[in-house]
């Protein structure tokens, strides 16, 4: 298919207002590393939440919740809805923290944290596992969904695919190496503005279209159980519980009660971490490190989805032959069949959009941890900040050279969700305790990043050989999940336990710094009585607010006004609580 010229002249005009935008911060960025990898730490909130939301809104998101609908109802959803509650944790529990932190990385904070040459080696394992290793997969990840883009909207050849996503790529380190986190969060802001755009004009064309004939078309020509919000509980994971739509009551526990605290994922770490504790970092103060991440989770969870899910349900009903294993390029078929001239140079400046705003914050990010916790601090410590930054910006194009090296020898991204959910079990806790407990040492750290790699593979390779179902991963029989997230926790406990505590003088000094509510009675000094039941409030509060927007709003586009109205009373209702929190925690605010 070949694009109209106002089209191509949409994505042009687009392009050069990111360069342009590296070129007007790139002063501002070269003068030391914390401009360019946290903006000097002088970010505003909100702008620091939006960015958060743009970076998650890749260009496999919408092609990956159409999946998810086509095969499951808008239930589906509840994959990624479960992480609300680890969101709103890192909210009200550990954004002030990160903030007082005062560290460049989330990995930099493990020296402050813990002592000797054990942290030492975590630091760099961890800088070279999430900043080049990890990084790179997800970079490459990225990649294929713009490929499948590329391949179904322009009908181009496979091998000429890659040459199409290194200009892409080209552009994005243009303005990343240019201005560093500062113009990553500007083009974040208008990217996603753009991105959210161009969803809703696609989904209002779609559902308007004559095939589907409005949202009161659209529910007639589905069952009614593929817009049901929750699944079709079952109490044991029978035949014909292979999905979400009708998930056992184990599964769904697994999900909603257990994965977002004890399970790591880039993006949804408990207690934070990765670019989350980036943007945290990067605010002017704690009040506004706990707003931005409201504003993330709000965004992430409330406004992103429904344009996507009413597109995925509409793709049902039109393309009925698409294969199952092919259900996600239904969202880029309606793209190329019902959107005229124009708006279909809209709708590719909207992909265009959410791809440039994951990448280029994953090479920012990831570049922070090569030179901030491996070349900062163990080969140039004594580099100026002139010599940092011009190494910052070579690590930046090393990154990316390496995830498009990647992105050629990738083959599916099937998967990859459950494997690195259930590899994380358990480690979630300690991300968690290390903060509240000053009991938790390094021993505790490691024990627990490698205890799930060897529970998985229990379960893979051991238990599967005498019950096959071991093998079913967490949506069909969370069994093996539970197993991995006992296992870790148990090794360590034992551990911790078994190993002596931190130095003291480490201990005090982190306290004295961060001042952490929780169990630090031996460090702690006069009457403290903390904030951890406003705490608590704010986040009971906010989750219900943020679960009862989302469904508010599904209600009402489901024509179901009643329910609706509840479920926006309830918000309502709960936003009192999240306010009356803020107020009582932000008294103790430490600039």
């Amino acid at each position: 298919m070949e694009l109209h010229f106002l089209d191509l002249a949409i994505i042009i005009a687009y392009v050069a207002f990111t360069i342009w935008i590296g070129i007007w911060f790139k002063s501002q960025a070269s003068s030391s590393i914390e401009q360019y990898f946290l903006g000097g730490r002088n970010l505003s909130w909100w702008l620091a939440g939006v960015s958060m939301v743009a970076t998650t809104f890749a260009a496999d998101t919408p092609l990956a919740v159409t999946e998810l609908v086509a095969w499951n109802g808008v239930s589906g959803n509840w994959i990624w809805w479960n992480m609300l509650a680890g969101g709103m944790l890192t909210a009200f529990f550990f954004a002030r923290l990160w903030r007082r932190a005062g560290v460049v990385t989330d990995v930099e904070f493990l020296e402050m944290r813990y002592s000797g040459k054990p942290a030492m080696w975590l630091r760099v394992f961890r800088a070279f596992h999430f900043g080049w290793f990890l990084n790179i997969l997800i970079i490459g990840w990225v990649n294929l969904a713009l490929m499948a883009l590329l391949k179904v909207f322009f009908d181009i050849p496979d091998h000429q695919l890659i040459f199409y996503v290194a200009l892409a790529m080209g552009i994005v380190l243009i303005y990343v190496t240019l201005a560093g986190l500062r113009g990553v969060v500007i083009t974040d802001f208008f990217q996603f503005i753009i991105a959210m755009a161009g969803s809703i004009v696609l989904a209002v064309m779609v559902i308007n279209s004559e095939a589907i004939g409005g949202l009161s078309g659209l529910q007639a020509k589905l069952p009614d159980e593929s817009f049901n919000f929750f699944p079709d509980l079952q109490f044991s994971s029978a035949e014909g519980a292979s999905t979400i739509l009708t998930l056992s009551l184990g599964s769904f526990l697994a999900f909603t009660a257990l994965q977002w605290w004890a399970s790591w994922y880039p993006g949804a770490e408990p207690g934070g971490g990765g670019y989350i504790a980036q943007r945290m970092l990067s605010v002017k103060n704690e009040k506004q490190s706990t707003l931005a991440v409201l504003v993330f989770q709000i965004g992430f969870f409330c406004i992103r989805p429904w344009p996507w899910i009413l597109v995925a349900l509409a793709v049902v009903v039109l393309y009925p032959d698409l294969p199952r294993e092919d259900a996600r390029f239904g969202y880029v078929l309606a793209m190329r069949d019902y959107l005229p001239t124009g708006l279909k140079g809209l709708m590719l400046v909207a992909f265009f959009s959410a791809y440039m705003s994951t990448i280029s914050t994953q090479l920012n990010w990831g570049a922070s941890y090569l030179i901030n916790d491996v070349y900062h601090r163990f080969i140039r410590p004594s580099a100026t900040q002139k010599v940092l930054i011009s190494a910052s910006r070579i690590a930046t194009i090393v990154l990316a050279l390496c995830a498009l090296w990647v992105t050629t020898r990738l083959e599916s991204i099937s998967g990859v969700w459950a494997f690195i959910i259930e590899c994380g079990a358990g480690l979630g806790m300690v991300l968690i305790l290390r903060w509240y407990w000053w009991r938790i040492n390094v021993w505790s750290e490691i024990v627990a990043s490698i205890a799930p790699f060897v529970g998985f593979g229990l379960t893979q390779w051991v238990f599967s050989i005498w019950d096959p179902s071991w093998k079913d991963g967490i949506l069909i029989n969370p069994k093996g999940f539970i197993f991995t997230l006992v296992f870790t926790t148990a090794a360590w406990l034992l551990a911790t336990f078994l190993t002596k505590p931190e130095k003291t003088e480490t201990l005090e000094r982190f306290y004295k710094k961060v001042r952490p509510d929780g169990f630090w009675k031996p460090f702690q000094s006069g009457n403290q009585t903390g904030n951890i039941f406003a705490m608590l409030v704010g986040w009971l509060s906010a989750i219900i607010m943020a679960y009862s927007i989302l469904f508010a709003t599904g209600s009402f586009l489901f024509l179901k006004f009643e329910e609706g109205f509840y479920y926006g009373l309830a918000a309502i209702i709960s936003c009192i609580g999240v306010i009356w929190s803020l107020k009582i925690i932000n008294k103790e605010q430490i600039n």
